[in-house]
């Protein structure tokens, strides 16, 4: 399978030095001085404050022919510009990415044949051109990675993508409410990562448990207002459990290293227009989706 991931972040990258690892045919869209870097030296990876080991993935500028799956790793505002990009080339498109306008306004671009949904189970952030990704414990490894057809089923297509994940050692499975998924991840996301902004990072944030409150009470609106049921519907908590209970369990896990090395605490101009494009798909009435 002649694979392309589009985006050299941390998911990115982390993502197409696995499948390159694996023998897969995978090459790395990337632009500017992150193009630069990795044609440098590769794809270099830390396990959190680990050492550095390089992985020589093949990097391009620009989609280059037709492909048989093209993963797309980017920040939510960046979408429009890369469905553009991708309108002309051949290829299934697997959006694995923060999502909340449903997968109407993705095909309506590139074909809704085309389209598949999913959202990457791992984290990390960038030290200069090193990616330095958590590291995995018993409840990370419990955590699989959805992807899905945007209509819920299980199709040929979608088993055979899981499959090949899965032969890379990516914890991967068939999900088959992944708008509800996504939209229930951005109702939480985006409260989470405001606040973070707000107080200068994840433990600042969890040592004001005032602003831990207002970033609950934001996510228990977000989820009341949904069309659909939360999924997982383990997120159904958020609006059921004691508000203390919740504070508390927020507030540990803020102070965590799971939080700390998920990119969270990311004060970046793009990572603020990310929550602002996710908070305006929240926003819009479910017709304009």
């Amino acid at each position: 399978m002649k694979l392309l991931v589009y985006g050299a972040g941390v998911c990115g990258s982390l993502f197409a030095a696995r499948m390159h690892e694996a023998g897969h045919d995978v090459s790395l869209l990337a632009r500017g001085e992150r193009l630069t870097a990795l044609r440098r030296s590769g794809v270099r990876l830390a396990e959190e404050d680990g050492p550095v080991r390089l992985v020589p993935v093949p990097v391009v500028e620009h989609p280059d022919g037709g492909y048989d799956l093209i993963a797309v790793f980017v920040r939510t505002h960046q979408v429009d510009a890369v469905l553009e990009s991708l309108a002309g080339v051949q290829g299934d498109v697997l959006f694995l990415l923060n999502w909340a306008a449903g997968p109407e306004t993705l095909g309506a671009v590139i074909g809704h044949e085309r389209v598949l949904l999913g959202f990457p189970a791992t984290g990390g952030t960038m030290d200069g051109d090193v990616v330095r990704y958590r590291k995995t414990n018993f409840i990370t490894r419990q955590v699989a990675m959805p992807i899905g057809e945007p209509d819920g089923r299980i199709t040929p297509r979608l088993e055979r993508i899981v499959e090949m994940f899965r032969t890379a050692g990516i914890n991967a499975k068939a999900g088959p409410q992944m708008d509800a998924w996504l939209r229930t991840h951005a109702a939480f996301e985006v409260p989470l990562g405001q606040a973070v902004h707000a107080a200068g990072g994840p433990v600042a944030l969890a040592d004001d448990p005032d602003a831990v409150r207002g970033m609950l009470h934001l996510m228990r609106q977000n989820l009341a207002v949904m069309e659909t049921p939360p999924v997982p519907r383990a997120f159904a908590a958020l609006r059921a459990l004691p508000q203390g209970l919740l504070v508390a369990v927020l507030r540990r896990f803020l102070k965590s290293p799971t939080a700390v090395h998920s990119g969270l605490d990311d004060p970046s101009p793009a990572a603020a227009a990310e929550l602002e494009r996710l908070a305006e798909q929240l926003r819009a009435p479910a017709g304009a989706r």
